[in-house]
């Protein structure tokens, strides 16, 4: 299983990586400000999108359902219940496309308040629109990349979404050259994001993934809509840290520029989340399935361990250095052409805040996979609501005294709501399995971490704000380098980790098809 993980986490550091210089890009771009928060704004709904249906998401519906048909009926009946999801999928997301882009004004309005009677509302709408034809193309890229996880191949889902990445950066660099109006710019931009959609899409047919899912049908008959009933919540579920990040923009988007103070300082949230929480949703929801199917409660206790192992192992240590070296990672990556210094204070303040629900993010994404492959979505779900209430609440009392800042401990605190609430429920009802490994290790995972912190912090002025881009750019990968390499020693001589454990794994034969 950790080989598998390091597969899909690998894929997903590469997108990452091609998003934080993507984000990089848009900021030097659109800076911040009207056109920008309109454009981040309808971005958002693209990003939940995603994460609804995409990213291992989706995932925690329908592989346990396309598992229990193949080993109940065989490979054929398989293939026809995958084709079945694939084309009744598609359909309904090209019927919802066109309602919500009749709706669009009234959605900005209700996820964007602040926008109301200025131009930005205008400006946000159009960009919705322009990339609504993404929505149309996720459907069935999702579902052909559930199909692979399932049966074991991880590696072309995990790349796959470099793609988007890479032709959002082909248009912004083309744009950028262009010197283009900010406002064209983001139309452009927007309109790109449909083209991304359909590459990913022919890239998935090119490899004959689409033999997965024959013969290709419609329905809406009553074993559809049970599927349709389990997976809905599951897929909003999953995308807990979106919903927490338009709470966040709802009440943000009152004061200007602070759509786009959060959306930033999120994107560099998202790395460590999405390492950690696609690779659970993608490989964890299989292996949980299987073990709990069989009865195996071994089995069980050894996939939930290694997740737990691996959340804290990568949340702890990227959460303490986003904190401690917030500001000079958003100057570096973000203030360039129209996103200036003030914007980089006010992005890196956020990211502060919201790094202190990184733990909770992670945590949500260890402890769902328990439920879905238990086939209860709705668990999650609430937790996810109740997330969701409680960082609006908090949000327009904190927003009101410490603007964007506030708003992003808002969204800390309503992760760790909904990290309690899964936990509370788990212990309650089946109970979470850790074997003796995992307890003897977990507390030294976080006392590696907490050395690696006050490394950071002790290094925290080798570099001033006045520096050369390219000195600072040095000094900022030395102090990652030092940490990375303190921690993973830290590690080895704690006993938390074997450099010949680890080395076992990477060369053991990856999991064929056969042997899912």
């Amino acid at each position: 299983m950790i080989r598998s993980f390091l597969t899909v986490s690998t894929g997903t550091l590469a997108s990452r990586l091609l998003g934080f210089a993507r984000d990089s890009l848009i900021a030097a771009l659109l800076g911040t400000g009207a056109v920008a928060d309109a454009f981040l704004a309808a971005f958002q709904l693209v990003n939940v999108v995603r994460r609804l249906l995409s990213e291992g998401a989706l995932n925690a519906a329908l592989i346990p359902a396309w598992l229990r048909v193949r080993e109940r009926d065989g490979e054929a009946a398989a293939a026809a219940f995958a084709g079945l999801v694939l084309g009744t999928v598609s359909v309904a997301l090209i019927a919802i496309s066109l309602v919500i882009a009749l709706l669009m004004p009234l959605i900005i309005t209700v996820i964007a308040p602040g926008f109301l009677g200025s131009g930005t509302l205008d400006l946000a709408v159009k960009n919705a629109r322009l990339m609504l034809p993404y929505l149309a193309f996720a459907g069935p890229v999702t579902v052909l990349m559930g199909l692979l996880n399932a049966q074991g191949r991880f590696a072309l889902t995990a790349f796959s979404p470099l793609l988007f990445n890479m032709a959002l950066i082909a248009a912004i660099a083309a744009l950028l050259a262009w010197h283009a109006d900010a406002s064209f710019a983001a139309w452009m931009l927007a309109a790109t994001v449909g083209v991304a959609g359909l590459l990913q899409l022919l890239m998935l047919l090119s490899q004959r993934s689409a033999r997965l899912a024959t013969p290709l049908r419609i329905s809406f008959d009553a074993a559809m809509r049970t599927f349709f009933a389990k997976a809905i919540p599951g897929m909003i579920a999953s995308s807990g840290p979106q919903w927490l990040m338009v709470a966040g923009a709802i009440i943000a988007s009152a004061t200007p520029s602070a759509v786009s103070w959060l959306y930033f300082a999120n994107r560099l949230i998202e790395l460590p989340l999405g390492i950690v929480g696609v690779a659970m949703g993608t490989v964890l929801v299989p292996e949980l399935t299987r073990a709990v199917s069989s009865g195996d409660r071994d089995a069980v206790a050894h996939a939930e361990s290694r997740a737990l192992e691996l959340a804290a192992g990568l949340a702890l240590p990227a959460t303490l250095g986003l904190i401690v070296l917030a500001e000079p990672i958003v100057r570096l990556l973000f203030e360039h052409g129209a996103f200036g210094a003030d914007d980089s204070m006010a992005t890196s303040h956020a990211l502060m805040w919201l790094a202190l629900g990184l733990p909770a993010h992670v945590l949500i994404k260890a402890l769902s996979p328990a439920y879905y492959a238990r086939s209860d979505t709705m668990t999650p779900l609430l937790a996810t609501a109740k997330g969701f209430v409680v960082a609006i609440a908090l949000a327009v009392v904190l927003g009101h005294f410490l603007g964007a800042s506030g708003i992003a401990a808002s969204i800390a605190a309503g992760a760790w709501s909904s990290a309690i609430s899964l936990l509370r429920k788990g212990t309650s009802e089946f109970g979470f399995s850790v074997d003796a490994a995992a307890r003897n290790r977990l507390p030294r995972i976080v006392l590696a971490a907490a050395a690696m912190g006050g490394l950071l912090w002790l290094t925290t002025g080798l570099s001033s704000a006045e520096a050369h881009g390219l000195i600072r750019f040095i000094v900022l990968g030395v102090q990652i380098a030092a940490g990375i390499a303190v921690y993973g020693l830290l590690l080895q001589v704690l006993g938390a980790a074997s450099w010949r454990e680890a080395a076992k794994v990477l060369k053991r034969p990856a999991q064929t098809e056969s042997e899912t």
